[in-house]
């Protein structure tokens, strides 16, 4: 009896192989794709590749938001542009040894019954089947989607309300401060004639590449003054001091319009020569020309009892393009 039950479990044993390796050679057959030996190799080249992409995209960012690195640009171009160079290296050699691949003369059809669907997953599916680190390649792969995700996105978010505006809207100016030049030499009121234009810092300034620094001086005629209103002494012999980044796209308020013929040209003006926002002194900077959204911030002044120009307050508002929150509020002391 014992002999006849063993020869049973013998003979179910070798059914049950037999079935399963006639399922597998089934399974082999109905293969679409070519079946292909594991290349670990390729797989640990192609994640060390999107780690390096990812370390590439994070050094942008810190470059990004490292105000004080010498040749910031040069650097955050040769990380974002390794960045890049690393992740297509890893497209190309996935493509090259991971993914299999083949040749047809015609474009595949469209699926248009459920077993042509089943057939483009199975194609999918068996694609992949010579990857053996899989885990390893999702990790790496999204480590460098987010971090070059985050490299992209960092310039945009970091003109808005989202990060810090604050550093948008401050100003070195304040009550009793000196205007010099880009030398250190003080203006006198006595030398700001009618016929020029002056650029002038805050004396004691800690950079004059701050937003806020930079104004620009004219004198006009008293006469011609329209100020707006609050602002009646912040024109002494009717010199004005306006900020010199333009409240359009940053650029420098470089230019100074006075008419040669007054009965045919146009009145005295500031202009900004990128994209000629131009702006009228004697009415407090208001917009008279281009794209300009709002009226350059103006500087009140006074003149002190050495007849050296000095800054009475700080900017009539935040200095710089009128971006979103940053158009809105007072310039606030740096």
């Amino acid at each position: 009896m014992r002999r006849l039950w063993r020869a049973l479990v013998g003979l179910l044993l070798l059914l049950v192989g037999s079935r399963k390796r006639r399922r597998d050679e089934e399974r082999e057959e109905q293969r679409i794709v070519p079946d292909a030996p594991a290349r670990p190799r390729a797989e640990i080249a192609v994640a060390l590749l999107l780690v390096l992409t990812a370390l590439s995209a994070a050094a942008f960012v810190v470059f990004y938001a490292t105000d004080s690195l010498a040749d910031q640009t040069q650097l955050m171009g040769a990380a974002l542009g390794a960045a890049f160079v690393f992740l297509a290296a890893a497209l190309i050699v996935t493509s090259k040894s991971l993914i299999a691949t083949e040749e047809l003369e015609e474009d595949y059809p469209k699926p248009s019954s459920p077993e042509e669907q089943e057939e483009i997953a199975q194609i999918v599916e068996e694609s992949g089947d010579r990857i053996s680190r899989k885990g390893l390649l999702k990790a790496s792969a999204g480590a460098a989607v987010a971090a070059l995700g985050t490299a992209l996105l960092s310039p945009v978010l970091s003109l808005g309300p989202i990060l810090r505006t604050r550093e948008l809207q401050q100003a070195p100016w304040k009550r009793g401060r000196r205007l010099v030049d880009d030398e250190g030499k003080p203006f006198r009121a006595r030398d700001i004639t009618t016929d020029a234009f002056y650029t002038a810092y805050p004396q004691g300034g800690r950079k004059k590449e701050e937003v806020g620094g930079p104004v620009v001086i004219v004198r006009v005629d008293p006469a011609e003054l329209k100020l707006p209103p609050g602002r009646a002494g912040w024109a002494p012999g009717g010199i004005v001091a306006y900020s010199k980044i333009c409240t359009h796209a940053a650029c420098a308020v470089a230019l100074y319009r006075k008419p040669t013929f007054p009965e045919v040209q146009a009145r005295r003006a500031l202009v900004c020569p990128c994209h000629y926002s131009t702006f009228d002194p004697a009415q407090g900077a208001k917009v008279i020309f281009g794209p300009a959204g709002r009226p350059l911030p103006q500087l009140p002044l006074y003149v002190d009892a050495r007849g050296y120009l000095r800054a009475r307050g700080n900017l009539s508002g935040p200095p710089g393009p009128a971006w979103w929150g940053v158009r809105s509020g007072p310039a606030r002391e740096s």
